[in-house]
Formats: structure tokens, C-alpha cells, sequence
């Protein structure tokens, strides 16, 4: 006869192990900002010198760990590709920001983030700026994400449906949008200028409702939110509006960091912080804009910092290239932690698959590294020694462990674009700013580094990319 005690014994292993098994996959944040430069948080040494301290952002970075060498593509729509799918943007035929009003995006051959956490049991939020589709079938609902509540393009648009001659464009106006898996998304409202400060605060409610949702399922969660913030224009919510006492620059930063508080709040209150994989980081470097480029006033001219870092986006430099990196998972992921290893955006594809029990497709390149370990800090080494820069379809250089080759050189998105016949070569430590050409006496680097190009090249050979533009239904070619 079995004895009440052996009952509740069996009892208490079963529920325990249920719940060993649901913190095997745990949470991820992953708030991704919008052309924000490496020397913005306080945590990289900005903060107050930008006119507003980042306590909240600090506290990730100084409860995790910090990545000093964190790269991206040099544009909103490269990025967020790599991103979701771990793949070089050339790849997707998402190798540049679209500006006609024709098709582009993903393909729904290719497999996201969303759909690879998706497929392993994972409710998927998305709430921001996608940027990667904006036609039928090419939404995040289409994607992966149960649900989504934001904007398919990018946040200038809201600017440009008052100005003189829109009305008369043809142009078709930017909705904000709200969808949910297996529906075609709905149109909410205009995503006019009035809007434009207001939408960081409802995409941040959305997110929290989200999480306090799901947290009393029995499901994790990814959350992606994409802010809009800081891209052009520069527009800090009313309750913002003043506060830091140095500019609208300084508002934002403010709200920003309150914003990504109240998530962290969000997290700790509802007791799932140990299971919650929280992320900081942005799509690549700063915006410039001077007065004389904007019709709006000079307060919302942007300047974004980089750090010690040269140039902004849309360049293949160090200012376009690194941005802000923080991630906290506590009891995993060691407290102050910080490392300058090189790691790529398209990097967190194959890590977070590893650490959700996800699938990588095999069946196509993957340019992203597992380094789940390194994340983890069970190793020193991040298993990236460079990778190849791209500013949109062209190659412009290489990184290589702590030196830059420049192929091609262009100082901002409107700049003065060179070519030369020989590589510029910079050495990161020395010359952050990479001013100083010092392929002489160097001359063995381009022997060190090139075969990352020759190896990407022989790949894009082999597999083809898909062609800008592409319709579904795609099919891949038959590959030798």
C-alpha cells in the first residue's frame, strides 16, 4: 500500500519539476533603440554629460554585463534583418533603408527571432518600429510575433503628412498599426507629428501588459520592443518636456531611461526577475542633422553622441557600427561583468536559440555565433574575430580583431563618398577616431584579415542572395 507521504513526495517532485522545466526557457527582453550612439548612456560614460543621468540603464550593465564592442549594420532596416534572423542583411535583400513605396522586407521563407522562439513554446510580443515589411504578409504577425502595436516603417514618416505638397503627392499616409497572429493588422491611427511624442509611452504600457500577462501562464515570453526613439525627430512625451533643464535632448534621455525602469520594475515585480533575460541595445549609431538640414526648428536638430567613436550612421565607422549593449539575467550572468570581445547584432539569433532549446535553420548561411557561453561568462572569448562592414549593399570594410581595413569611406549619410585602391587601415586602440592610415608599416594586416571577405564572398557565391524586392511565395535555388 503506497503511504500518503510517498503520494505528496511524488506530488512535490512532479510540480517541481514542471517548474525546473519552464525556467529552462526563460523570459527575454530585448528593447532595441532607434539611432542611439554609444556614448548616450551613462554606463559608457555619457548620461549626465548629455544632459540627463541614466540610472535605470546603468543598473543593467551594472547587474550584468556590458559589452563595450557590440556591433550592428549601419542602417534601421541591415539591422533589425540581422537581428531577426542571424543573417547578414545582404542576404534577406534588406541591405539598405527602402525609400520608394514598393515592396520590400522579409521574405517568409526567412525564419525570425520570433518564429524560432515561437515554434518552442514562447508567447511573442512586438511593440515599436518593425521596418522590415509593410505589405501583405510582410508584418510582424507574419513573422512570428503573436501580436504587434507600432509603426511598419520609420518614425520621420510622421513628420512629412503636414508639410506642403504631401496632400498632393499621392504618397499613401503612415498608419500606427496593431495586429495579432493569423489576422491582417488594422489600421489605429494616423502616425502624424502630434503623435510622435506620445507613442514611446504607449508602446512601453502595451509591453508591460504583456509581460504581467503571460507572466501568470504557464508560457515564457519574448518581448521585443523597438523603440522609436531618439530617430528624427527629437520630440520628448509633455511629461518629459523640460524636466532635465538642458534641452529636449536631455527630456528624451529621461524619458528613456524611466521607460526601460518601469520594464525592469515590471520584471522584479512580478518576481520572474532570475527567469528574465533583459536586454539593452540599439539598431546603430547617431543621427547628425544640423538645423540647416530640417525645416523643423534647431530644438529638434539631433547630434547624437558616439563616444569616442567617429561619425554617425549610414558610415562604415566605429560611431555606425557599436552601440550601447547591457544584459542582465541575474544568477546566470554575473554582476559587472564587462568585456570589449567583438559581438554582432546577428550573434543573438544562435545564443538565444542555444539558451531556449531553439532551432537554428540549417538549411540556409547563418552568419551569427553561439556564444551562449561567453554570455554566460563560462569563457573569456566571445569566438568572433571580425566580420565584414557593410553600408548597405556595399562592402566598405573590415574589421578584424582590433584594427579596421576601409575599402570605401563616407563621413555621414549625406557625405562625400571615397574609394580606394588601397585599403586604409586603422588600429582601434590607438586611433579610435580613425584618422591615421597606417597600412604601411602594416602592410601583413590585409593578409590577416581578407580571407573573412574571401570566405563571405565565396559564400554569397554559392548561395545567392535573395533579390531585393522579392515576392512571396519565395523558393530558395537548388544549391550545388
Amino acid at each position: 500500500m503506497i503511504s500518503l507521504k510517498t503520494v505528496f513526495a511524488t506530488l512535490m517532485l512532479c510540480l517541481t519539476s514542471s517548474v525546473a522545466l519552464a525556467q529552462d526557457k526563460p523570459n527575454i527582453v530585448l528593447v532595441f533603440m532607434d539611432n542611439f550612439g554609444w556614448g548616450e548612456p551613462g554606463f559608457n560614460g555619457g548620461g549626465i554629460i548629455r544632459g540627463a543621468a541614466t540610472p535605470r540603464l546603468d543598473q543593467i550593465a551594472a547587474e550584468g554585463l556590458r559589452l563595450t564592442n557590440f556591433n550592428v549594420e549601419v542602417q534601421c532596416t541591415p539591422s533589425r534583418s540581422a537581428l531577426m534572423t542571424g543573417r547578414y542583411a545582404i542576404r534577406s535583400g534588406n541591405g539598405t533603408v527602402p525609400l520608394g513605396e514598393g515592396v520590400y522586407g522579409l521574405v517568409q521563407w526567412e525564419v525570425t527571432m520570433a518564429e524560432m522562439l515561437s515554434d518552442v513554446g514562447y508567447a511573442t510580443g512586438m511593440f515599436g518600429k518593425w521596418h522590415l515589411g509593410r505589405t501583405k504578409g510582410r508584418f510582424p504577425t507574419d513573422q512570428g510575433f503573436d501580436e504587434w502595436y507600432g509603426i511598419p516603417n520609420s518614425t520621420d514618416e510622421s513628420t512629412y503628412s503636414s508639410l506642403p505638397g504631401f496632400a498632393e503627392s499621392g504618397v499613401a499616409e503612415t498608419y500606427v498599426m496593431e495586429g495579432r497572429k493569423g489576422s491582417a493588422p488594422r489600421k489605429v491611427r494616423p502616425y502624424r507629428i502630434e503623435y510622435r511624442p506620445l507613442i514611446d509611452r504607449d508602446l512601453t504600457d502595451r509591453a508591460i501588459s504583456f509581460m504581467k500577462r503571460q507572466a501568470s501562464s504557464d508560457k515564457p515570453f519574448f518581448v521585443y520592443l523597438p523603440y522609436t526613439a531618439t530617430h528624427f525627430p527629437t520630440m520628448p512625451h509633455p511629461e518629459f518636456e523640460g524636466k532635465s533643464g538642458n534641452g529636449l535632448w536631455g527630456d528624451l534621455l529621461m524619458q528613456i531611461d524611466s521607460y526601460v525602469g518601469e520594464l525592469l520594475d515590471t520584471v522584479d515585480d512580478l518576481g520572474i526577475a532570475k527567469e528574465t533575460i533583459f536586454i539593452f541595445t540599439a539598431d546603430n549609431g547617431p543621427e547628425s542633422l544640423s538645423s540647416g538640414e530640417t525645416s523643423l526648428t534647431v530644438e529638434t536638430a539631433i547630434h547624437g553622441s558616439a563616444g569616442p567613436w567617429r561619425s554617425t550612421l549610414f558610415s562604415g565607422y566605429e560611431g555606425a557600427l557599436r552601440v550601447p549593449f547591457a544584459v542582465r539575467w541575474p544568477g546566470k550572468i554575473k554582476a559587472g561583468r564587462e568585456s570589449d570581445e567583438i559581438v554582432h547584432a546577428m550573434d543573438l539569433f544562435p545564443t538565444l536559440a542555444r539558451i531556449a532549446g531553439g532551432k537554428v535553420p540549417d538549411d540556409r548561411v547563418i552568419d551569427g555565433i553561439e556564444m551562449s557561453e561567453f554570455l554566460l561568462g563560462k569563457r573569456s572569448k566571445s569566438g568572433r574575430e571580425g566580420f565584414v562592414v557593410y553600408m548597405g549593399n556595399d562592402v566598405f570594410g573590415i574589421k578584424w580583431r582590433n584594427w579596421k581595413l576601409h575599402f570605401k569611406e563616407q563621413k555621414g549619410w549625406n557625405g562625400v563618398l571615397r574609394e580606394y585602391t588601397m585599403p586604409r587601415i586603422y588600429n582601434l586602440m590607438n586611433d579610435p577616431r580613425e584618422n591615421d592610415n597606417v597600412l604601411f608599416p602594416h602592410t601583413w594586416l590585409p593578409k590577416a584579415a581578407l580571407g573573412l571577405l574571401t570566405e563571405h564572398v565565396a559564400s554569397l557565391r554559392k548561395y545567392p542572395p535573395i533579390t531585393a524586392g522579392a515576392l512571396d511565395p519565395y523558393k530558395p535555388p537548388k544549391y550545388p
